[in-house]
């Protein structure tokens, strides 16, 4: 923003209200309803009529280039539904609670502490503003809509619903705060001229009414040409309630200036693409989620755009998916590509199926969704194939077991949407994810809980391998896909490793676990494999050839478990599962340098399993 975008000046607050009243002042759609109590704005009351000050009301210049859906301030009912001359990014709360208790002329609907609704008329008692010994605070009341008091018994206890009433009682209402002293003329007239009557309303109309009509507040408006992303980091940095502002929000209001429901797109055509059982993984796609990947698409087209147009490559728009990509994110491009992406979506679906991953409890990184489904949606028919699909499956697992999309991902998207779309295009070069991608082998040593994305695809590549239930034998996926309850257990019981002296860094790894329904694991309990093996069998009425198979689904060695070996079940199993990880990426594992005595460093301090 240049120096010369905004403005900053004083304005009585008189006036401001009455352009809230009018609508020349207005809310953006994007900002939220007015929730203060009615405390909070009977301090607010309090602080004006002792001219103390109570913040910056910050407005935008409407009419720019970037518009936004708007709506009157709460209570205000313009005439004509004019189109406002600024919009009210900060300063929400106080303006709408000014509005409703100085202009509203009606009662204020409003909540106490309890956050429970109610509604009624703002009065300040003229003799306890006027006594210093007296809180301004606590002259300030709250009456009823129906201007009476009740007690428990629904009996009336105070009652001021007539204007005789607030005279006799020297209560004076808050709208009639800019009524130019009528209320106070009929005050002293109700009294007769009574000469210390009309000395307390001088008085009060002097310290507490005059304030209103004399105190100015400070304002600053941007200009018209503020750019829709200053206007988000504006209205997050000052916003007094702390409420961050999402993009979407921001986009919505910037849609439905085009009558466009940009909310109702994202519940009803999204989601909603996505709600039958099969794609139970998509779930905690967010509707952020969503507009990365279609702000994906619609970057790659305007860089493939020029470069057909014969730009230098230096001087090609990137691709990308940040907050300010996606700010810029035109309707018009919107509706070009969601239905891609939608469909995106639900491929990725379909693909993570056939990686064996079935739900969002063990997806390894929701956020790999974003690109995977924005790869398929620019790749489309190129994408099926059988090579394709293998090409796909080792870019991903790559950034699994690399472990590539924890921190901050949207370089990476970036770069993955072109490399392996282009690579399943048949380009030679494979993605920068693909030969960025190193797994330690040293890291299944600290895989340890199931916050880590490695942790997770081990499951998925145990459940690739045919795991099957030691008990049942049905597959792990089916038993999970009907029944939750199957989880990651030890193999060797943490009880049994604990008595026989082992290293919890070494028996608390993945090596050392697998998926097994809660009933399995209950009759595994915590013995030696040798004593739950023999149990199971007989609860599986098999025998130990049987049971022996469906251990090795688990890639584990059942003559190690059998001989309670663990030193030997340890180092097999931790071979084998080294070989399906280089399976899945495509890649070598120099496993010369590991040693058993060599934890690493482990983001996974805690074990999240438990024995029965």
């Amino acid at each position: 923003m240049a120096d010369e975008a905004f403005s900053i000046d004083k304005r009585p607050l008189r006036d401001l209200l009455q352009q809230v009243e009018v609508g020349k002042a207005q809310l953006p759609e994007f900002q939220r309803g007015w929730v203060w109590p009615w405390p909070n704005i009977a301090s607010l009351l309090a602080s004006i009529s002792l001219s103390y000050p109570v913040g910056t009301v910050m407005l935008l210049r409407a009419g720019g280039d970037v518009r936004f859906k708007y709506r009157p301030v709460e209570g205000a009912t313009p005439a004509g539904e004019p189109e406002p001359e600024t919009l009210i990014l900060d300063g929400q709360q106080r303006l709408t609670s000014l509005f409703q208790a100085l202009k509203l002329c009606r009662p204020v609907v409003t909540q106490d502490l309890r956050k429970q609704q109610v509604s009624g008329w703002f009065y300040v008692d003229m003799r306890k503003a006027l006594d210093e010994n007296d809180d301004r605070e606590e002259a300030i009341r709250f009456l009823p809509k129906e201007r009476r008091v009740l007690n428990f018994r629904r009996e009336v206890i105070e009652d001021y619903s007539r204007p005789e009433l607030e005279y006799e009682h020297h209560l004076f209402p808050l709208g009639a705060v800019f009524d130019n002293g009528d209320w106070g003329d009929e005050f002293t007239d109700y009294w007769g001229g009574d000469k210390d009557k009309r000395a307390l309303w001088r008085t009060f109309r002097n310290e507490f009414v005059r304030p209103f009509d004399l105190y100015h507040v400070p304002v600053i408006e941007l200009g018209q040409d503020t750019p829709r992303q200053a206007v988000c980091q504006v209205f997050e940095k000052v916003n007094t309630g702390g409420v961050t502002l999402t993009v979407f929000e921001l986009l919505t209001a910037t849609y439905a200036a085009d009558e466009f429901d940009l909310r109702k797109h994202w519940e009803e055509q999204c989601r909603a693409a996505w709600k039958a059982p099969e794609y139970r993984i998509l779930r905690e796609v967010s509707n952020t989620d969503f507009l990365q990947a279609v702000t994906l698409l619609a970057t790659a087209a305007r860089r493939q755009l020029e470069q057909e147009q014969g730009t230098e490559e230096d001087r090609l728009p990137r691709i990308g998916c940040k907050r300010k990509d996606m700010l810029a994110l035109s309707l018009e491009d919107y509706k070009r590509f969601a239905p891609s992406v939608i469909a995106g979506f639900k491929a990725a679906a379909k693909f993570l199926h056939q990686q064996y991953l079935f739900d969002t409890k063990f997806l390894p990184y929701g956020t790999q969704l974003i690109p995977l489904a924005a790869i398929l949606a620019l790749a489309d028919e190129a994408a099926q194939s059988a090579g394709a699909q293998q090409k796909l499956a080792r870019w991903y697992w790559c950034g699994v077991f690399g472990e590539l999309y924890g921190g901050s991902t949207e370089t990476r998207f970036s770069q993955d949407l072109p490399d392996v779309v282009d690579w399943i295009r048949g380009a030679s070069a494979e993605p920068r994810t693909v030969t960025a991608a190193q797994f330690s082998p040293g890291r299944l040593l600290t895989l340890r809980t199931r916050n880590s994305a490695a942790y997770k695809g081990i499951y998925a590549l145990l459940l690739k391998a045919g795991a099957v239930d030691w008990r049942t034998g049905e597959k792990a996926e089916v038993t999970g896909y009907f029944d939750e309850s199957i989880d990651i257990h030890h193999i060797f019981p943490k009880a049994w490793c604990e008595k026989a002296g082992l290293v919890p860094a070494v028996y608390n790894s993945i090596v050392n676990k697998t998926p097994l329904t809660a009933r399995t694991n209950r009759i595994i309990g915590g013995t030696s494999p040798s004593s739950y093996l023999d149990r199971l069998e007989k609860t599986a009425e098999t025998g130990f050839e049987g049971m022996a198979e469906r251990i090795r689904t688990h890639l584990a060695d059942p003559n190690n478990m059998i001989a309670d070996d663990f030193d030997g079940f340890f180092a097999a199993r931790r071979a084998a599962l080294l070989s399906h990880i280089s399976s899945a990426m495509g890649k070598v594992i120099n496993d010369d340098e590991w040693s058993g005595d060599d934890e690493g460093p482990s983001l996974d301090q805690l074990d999240d399993t438990e024995d029965v």
